[in-house]
């Protein structure tokens, strides 16, 4: 899946600002960056996703071999959120070819499929009610009406979360036929048509400032 049109939504949202020569830059890490993730990122994902999972339900929807597991396979599917180098906030997704999720798509990648599985968004506990996921989830929907094969976007969540998944566009689809031990999924989706709305010199919703994105 060719994702070179795609590739503005995930680059550093601005540039590191300039400095004078005699001043003295503490570090070169830019302040806010968006990107894809990969597998050096994987223990830093997992160890967010677990604190954020295990606290609510008691299971993480993804195990550090499956973050891994996705993270090779369909790392453009991804989206991580930095601070001056510090995962914050993440989403891991892979491609599904069935209209309903089935347990299958808990593990399996199907880059022929037109619907993102969208497996989990999680935020570290230190940046939580900042926003942070409903940008980052706003950001990853925009990032995948740029693939030209993705029709749709579905995930599966608890009904405590269904209220904040519909702010961000998604419909309940009905209940999911996955069960994880005792819990139960309600299973919504999103539709993904068009391009993106692309445009110079907007302001961005991460940093505040006017940034360029072509």
């Amino acid at each position: 899946m060719s994702v070179v049109g795609a590739q503005p939504f995930i680059k550093p949202m601005q540039s590191p600002p300039s400095v004078s020569p005699g001043i003295q830059r503490r570090h070169t890490l830019p302040a806010s960056e968006v990107r894809p993730l990969n597998t050096q990122d994987a223990i830093s994902v997992f160890e967010i996703e677990r604190e954020a999972f295990i606290s609510v339900s008691g299971e993480c929807p993804l195990h550090l071999d499956e973050v891994r597991h996705f993270l090779t396979l369909c790392p453009e599917l991804s989206m991580g959120w930095f601070e001056e180098g510090r995962l914050v906030a993440f989403i891991i997704g892979s491609l599904w070819d069935q209209d309903r999720l089935t347990t299958e798509a808990l593990t399996l990648h199907k880059p022929c499929g037109s619907t993102v599985h969208i497996h989990v968004l999680a935020v570290h506990r230190t940046f939580r009610q900042q926003g942070k996921g409903p940008i980052l989830m706003w950001r990853y929907l925009q990032y995948l009406r740029c693939l030209p094969n993705v029709r749709r976007a579905v995930l599966m969540c608890e009904d405590f979360l269904i209220p904040f998944y519909r702010k961000s566009g998604f419909k309940v689809l009905g209940r999911c036929a996955i069960t994880v031990a005792n819990l139960t999924f309600t299973e919504m989706w999103y539709p993904i048509s068009g391009h993106a709305y692309m445009r110079r010199n907007i302001k961005c919703c991460i940093c505040g400032r006017l940034c360029t994105w072509v």
